[in-house]
């Protein structure tokens, strides 16, 4: 299945508000401060993960997380396997695996997926590494 830039990009949520805090919302929308709920929530996510920056780039880093984007194409992983290697694919972010990359050879290279964002992989690779995906 192709996908967009624009969807690989993002990853929809579903939050739940209270009505007197959602009419908050929309009164901020309505005034002009915000287009749109979206924005607003989005504006307010980031002033958080802003507040908490240092945290996470500490525990990013102990945790050994690849920070941001992480493509894994069939070329890179079959270098891997011809190393003799398997990864431990650990993404603070978004992981993606190419289209091309057959179940066979993500199984002969990747020992384990975790992910805190999003994971992008074919259904037949997803179905496969199921077991290895924390």
């Amino acid at each position: 299945m192709a996908k967009g830039a624009a969807e690989s990009e993002t990853e929809k949520i579903t939050i739940n508000l209270g009505y007197v805090d959602l009419g908050r919302v929309d009164l901020l929308v309505q005034e002009g401060f915000y287009s749109n709920r979206s924005d607003l929530i989005r504006a307010a996510i980031r002033a958080q993960l802003n507040t908490h920056h240092e945290v996470i780039q500490q525990t990013a880093a102990r945790k050994t997380l690849v920070l941001g984007l992480q493509d894994f194409t069939r070329a890179h992983l079959e270098a891997v396997r011809d190393r003799g290697e398997r990864l431990q694919i650990q993404v603070l972010g978004l992981a993606r695996i190419s289209h091309d990359v057959s179940p066979e050879l993500a199984l002969a290279t990747i020992e384990s997926v975790r992910v805190l964002g999003g994971f992008h992989a074919p259904s037949a690779v997803r179905a496969a590494l199921a077991d290895r995906i924390q």
